[in-house]
């Protein structure tokens, strides 16, 4: 990707100091929601210095990197600001950094200006009142020209005040592999059709594992996994949405678990039923591995996963080279039309007026429409503000900044557009332990799912057919006492 040109033209550097102050202080003084900026002065001959931390890596760290740096040569330095930022490691790793930092543990650092976060930790953090409220510094038509589910997601404040910055989001597509599709499309009649709903993928596995497993007749139940799935707690989410009945109904803050156990039942006939039987499977930390090791090859995951889709798949005879397909993230059979909302945003921590104010005017540059999409090009983020997502506006922030991107990526951000264009996205409310009960979702099904695989696997080998194996496993009363524990757990998880 080509940056911009570092020397200035000979018109800006004919401007002097005194100017460049006034203009600065203009800008400043200006875009206010509240007035919480007024009187603030910076100086370009004595920068305001702030730090972010992030849990980017690879290639998305290496193009925030390069942002921050053109922010810094360009509208920093003629406002006086520098940006400094650090990648915390993961997700996981940056929240453990950033509360240990608000605690004040023994070898922590200083909290960081501005760092990355989703709800549920921001939530925490603003309870200890260290967050700043960003209506102070946006005004009324620079927030309209976000998108309106990304702003409000972000009014996380007890009165409703904006505390996450929307910076870069993603959704769930689902991706797979055209190279082994096609044969068997052709030998069974599958259609991608099929895989439109949550009710399709299961028919279209189990017709998969039937396929490849009458390919061996001589050897019983060897049937190959078609699908996988990232991030299950979306699959209740969503699927809860989508059917009706929003899981977490979270009001002044206080939550109310709204676990129909009707659906419960579609999600534990689409997901654990088909998983049990082998026609689902996970492996790796992520679904895209499984792709590469060819345990599956399709699956739903995280927009921004795009990236992560092999070229190719590791085989018993080597390497295989495959083509790929995006399709929208299925529904539940005659759900209405919801997907999920997710990607973290950045907040910025309460320090002094000047801080905070050039934090804000950072969030705002990187937020603008070419940079944001420059960005996305790179991670596989959406951009949050309403113009830019578009492919026209993609086509042009790629012709004009002369970039090549893989067609993973370009693919997936059309696919992103079109989905933030014809269905309601979605993310439940910030509450007391929503990580803890999102840990439920994550985790409760999947475990037992992949447990009484390897009981239905141990059958099988003791002789028993793959019904017998899985018969006690997915009936009714099954269902019913794993339905009771799920409630149980969920409960106990909100009211530690």
């Amino acid at each position: 990707m080509k940056g911009p040109e570092t020397d200035m033209p000979k018109s800006c550097l004919l401007k002097s100091t005194k100017l460049i102050c006034i203009s600065a202080a203009v800008l400043l003084l200006g875009g206010c929601g509240k007035g919480g900026a007024a009187g603030v002065r910076l100086d370009p001959d004595n920068p305001t210095q702030i730090s972010i931390w992030h849990y980017y890596n690879g290639s998305q760290q290496a193009a925030f990197d390069q942002l921050v740096e053109e922010f810094n040569r360009t509208e920093g330095k003629e406002l006086g600001i520098y940006v400094t930022a650090n990648s915390q490691g993961n997700v996981s790793d940056l929240e453990s950094s950033v509360l240990a930092a608000f605690n004040k543990e023994v070898g922590s650092s200083e909290p960081p200006d501005i760092f990355s976060s989703y709800a549920d930790t921001a939530y925490s953090i603003d309870k200890l009142g260290m967050l700043v409220d960003l209506d102070t510094y946006m005004t009324e038509e620079e927030l309209d020209t976000y998108v309106d589910s990304f702003v409000e997601e972000g009014r996380i404040g007890g009165h409703g005040e904006l505390r996450i910055f929307p910076t870069a989001k993603s959704s769930e597509i689902f991706m797979m592999s055209r190279t082994d599709w096609e044969p068997f499309a052709e030998a069974t009649g599958a259609s991608l059709d099929d895989l439109a709903t949550m009710e399709g993928v299961a028919k279209t596995a189990q017709a998969y594992y039937e396929w490849t497993d009458a390919q061996t007749p001589d050897i019983e139940g060897d049937g190959r996994a078609f699908y996988g799935r990232d991030a299950l707690a979306n699959l209740f989410l969503i699927g809860s949405m989508q059917l009706g009945t929003e899981l977490f109904q979270v009001e002044d803050g206080t939550v109310t678990i709204q676990a129909d156990e009707d659906i419960m039942r579609r999600i534990w006939d689409t997901y654990y039923v088909p998983y049990v039987k082998g026609y689902f499977a996970s492996y790796g930390r992520f679904r895209s591995d499984d792709v590469r090791i060819g345990e599956i090859i399709a699956y739903t995951g995280s927009t921004s996963s795009a990236n992560y889709f092999p070229d190719e798949i590791e085989t018993a005879d080597g390497t295989k080279a495959i083509d790929y397909l995006i399709l929208p993230a299925p529904v539940f059979e005659g759900g209405e039309a919801y997907a999920v909302q997710q990607g973290a945003g950045m907040v910025v921590t309460k320090s002094t007026p000047e801080r905070e104010y050039a934090a804000v005017t950072f969030l705002k540059w990187f937020t603008s429409e070419e940079n944001n999409l420059l960005f996305g090009c790179t991670s596989g983020y959406m951009p949050v503000k309403k113009a830019a997502l578009s492919a026209e506006m993609l086509d042009k922030t790629i012709a004009d900044n002369d970039l090549e991107i893989p067609g993973k990526t370009y693919d997936t951000l059309v696919s992103c557009f079109d989905t933030a264009g014809t269905t309601t996205l979605y993310t439940n409310k910030a509450f007391d332990h929503g990580a803890d009960a999102r840990n439920v979702l994550e985790y409760n099904l999947a475990d037992k799912a992949a447990a009484d695989r390897e009981t239905v696997l141990g059958r099988m080998a003791l002789g028993s057919s793959l019904e017998e194996a899985c018969a006690d496993l997915t009936s009714d009363q099954a269902f019913e006492e794993w339905y009771a524990s799920f409630v149980t757990a969920l409960q106990e998880a909100v009211a530690q």
